[in-house]
């Protein structure tokens, strides 16, 4: 009898399942309808990839991205494994040519977008079809709680009515313990197994900066980066233009990806950075979802995410191989200001304005976090971590003050002025700076006008933890205006202290050449070895252009190194190296073994 093993060697050249994937592929074979949120990099595609091809009827996987489905299914016919794929991106006698594959038996495993899917027509031939499983990825896409919240995947909570033999599994990189109880409740009632799998991710080290200045605090970071991949996100679309240009003329092989670009300029980017060696990607949020690449070595943020989950899924693209990795996130208070008046301007109703400010308030904890970030984000997420030795509070712990007599200028002068004035104006009365505004009102005759003399860059790093760690509140209905909370009645009442990191403007310590002078895996290798492994990539690369397909597609870097450390003179062999199945090795093995040989 085939076992979901035998299907893990044979097709995918893998001798055994990585850590929850066996669990998972024996729940959906036994039935069970299935939310796993696991790492990205840890094989959720394996999950249900290996259960499609032991099922009767066909698996349909709903995926949100014409370039992710084309990706996965090369992927699976390199691998031997018949697949199909209908969307937008293809003729109709094309969709029509591979809908017939699925219908007349030839093909178990179908993949299609969920506005695609839910049309009335395809609904009505799916049940002529009678599917055993439905998988849906990026699931988080689903929940109106998630971080990339898309209308259309809202549908698909239709299908446990529609299909109720079929068994349902969702799969997601990032959620969170209501997100998650939302999408299994719209999925299959709840009515299912929830597994999560570890997210951390310890190849990743985490570093938050202040904003002193984007452009040099960008440029710190790269130059430790020359001749790597990696991701730089921004907020705007203008300044992903700019800053692709700066690194432009600084030597880097900088591309813009945003949504204002055409089609074919995206498209293009994209597949120059999926398949050249060292392309930096700056980037909005559009670009993302569905890469498959390994050997992403960065990830910076040059703006506040939206939520931890969107910060979490965001640098989880980088270390798929699990080399060592590194991510960079600088903030400022604009950047607060800039996200509430984002929650409050979406239109969306109180309750989730409320719960999409409770997960800004969780990021700006992270941020301004004054124990290990790793334990933090762990935290968040339900789980728990050693202080890892690997993000920038561990390396360089911060200096804590007491900063109560300051904290006690700056509350008052909140509490003073109203309550409705926002950082500018409060700062400046605190300070005792007689600008018009502060004229205009007559706040130079308040008691607590210049009861500190610190200077205003410091009073607005005391002023952004106060924010992040709860102590004030920013109403974007009110245009911003600060609001005391509790926690800092208390203090202003002598009820209680104020202790935070030394506000004092920094430079930024380099990032420590103990964890970034190993870039990748590949490094340790001796001299032979290293360029014996370019001379492997050179030859994919050579088979992708064939293919028209990423690199990953032919073997993933992890699948070289180990052929490197290997060095397999027959088929034997090299159906041993993790990651080469039979059909692989027949279409690429002997000229890689010809390699190898030298």
């Amino acid at each position: 009898m085939t076992t979901p093993l035998h299907i893990l060697s044979d097709s995918f050249g893998h001798k055994a399942f990585r850590p929850g994937q066996a669990d998972i592929v024996d729940m959906i074979l036994d039935g069970k309808n299935v939310l796993a949120v696991m790492p990205t990099g840890a094989g959720k595609s394996i999950c249900y990839q290996v259960p499609s091809q032991l099922l009767d009827q066909p698996t349909i996987v709903i995926s949100p991205l014409v370039a992710l489905m084309d990706n996965q299914a090369a992927g699976l016919r390199a691998n031997g494994v018949s697949v199909a794929a209908i969307h937008s991106g293809q003729s109709r006698e094309e969709n029509v040519a591979q809908w017939k594959e699925v219908a007349q038996g030839r093909t178990k495993l179908l993949y299609l977008s969920p506005e695609r899917l839910m049309q009335p027509r395809m609904l009505s031939a799916m049940k002529a079809l009678n599917p055993a499983l439905f998988v849906v990825d990026e699931a988080h896409c689903v929940s109106k709680w998630g971080p990339a919240f898309r209308p259309e995947y809202a549908d698909l909570s239709r299908l446990k009515t529609l299909f109720p033999t079929a068994r349902i599994a969702a799969f997601t990189a990032t959620a969170d313990a209501s997100t998650r109880k939302d999408i299994a409740e719209q999925l299959f009632s709840g009515q299912g197994e929830i597994i999560v799998h570890g997210f951390d991710r310890p190849n990743l080290s985490l570093t938050v900066s202040n904003l002193t200045n984007r452009t040099e605090q960008l440029l710190a970071w790269m130059e430790g980066q020359r001749g790597a991949c990696g991701i730089v996100y921004c907020l705007s679309r203008k300044n992903t233009e700019k800053y692709a240009e700066i690194l432009r003329e600084q030597g880097f092989n900088a591309l813009p990806y945003h949504a204002g670009l055409s089609s074919e300029v995206r498209f293009e980017n994209q597949e120059r950075f999926l398949a050249e060696p060292a392309v930096v990607i700056v980037a909005t949020i559009a670009f993302g979802m569905g890469i498959d690449k390994s050997n992403v070595r960065f990830v910076y943020h040059l703006n506040l995410p939206s939520s931890l989950e969107a910060y979490y899924q965001e640098i989880g693209r980088a270390g798929r191989d699990g080399a060592p990795s590194e991510t960079g996130l600088i903030f400022a208070l604009d950047d607060i200001r800039m996200r509430r008046q984002f929650i409050s301007e979406d239109g969306s109703d109180t309750e989730h304005q409320m719960r999409e400010h409770r997960r800004l308030d969780a990021l700006l904890g992270y941020c301004e976090a004054s124990k290990c970030r790793r334990q933090v984000l762990m935290s968040y997420f339900g789980e728990s971590s050693d202080p890892c030795g690997n993000c920038d509070v561990c390396l360089n712990p911060p200096d804590l003050i007491d900063a109560t007599a300051e904290a006690k200028a700056l509350f008052g002068a909140i509490e003073a002025t109203g309550q409705r004035f926002g950082a500018t104006h409060v700062i400046a009365v605190a300070r005792g700076d007689e600008t018009p505004r502060i004229l205009q009102y007559g706040h130079d005759k308040l008691d607590v006008f210049g009861t500190s003399d610190k200077p205003k860059q410091w009073f607005q790093g005391l002023l952004r933890q106060a924010v992040a760690l709860r102590f004030l509140n920013v109403n974007m209905e009110s245009y911003g205006r600060l609001e005391i909370r509790p926690k800092a009645q208390a203090v202003l009442d002598d009820r209680a202290p104020f202790n935070c990191k030394d506000p004092t403007v920094k430079r930024a310590a380099k990032t420590p050449r103990s964890r970034t002078a190993s870039k990748s895996i590949a490094s340790s290798l001796g001299a032979e070895d290293a360029e014996l492994l370019t001379r492997l990539k050179a030859l994919r690369m050579d088979f992708a252009k064939q293919l028209g397909k990423p690199a990953f597609v032919v073997f993933s870097d992890a699948t070289l190194i180990d052929m490197v450390a290997r060095k397999p003179k027959t088929r034997e062999e090299m159906l041993d190296v993790s990651g080469v199945g039979p059909s692989k090795f027949e279409r690429f093995g002997e000229a890689f073994m010809s390699e190898l040989k030298g």
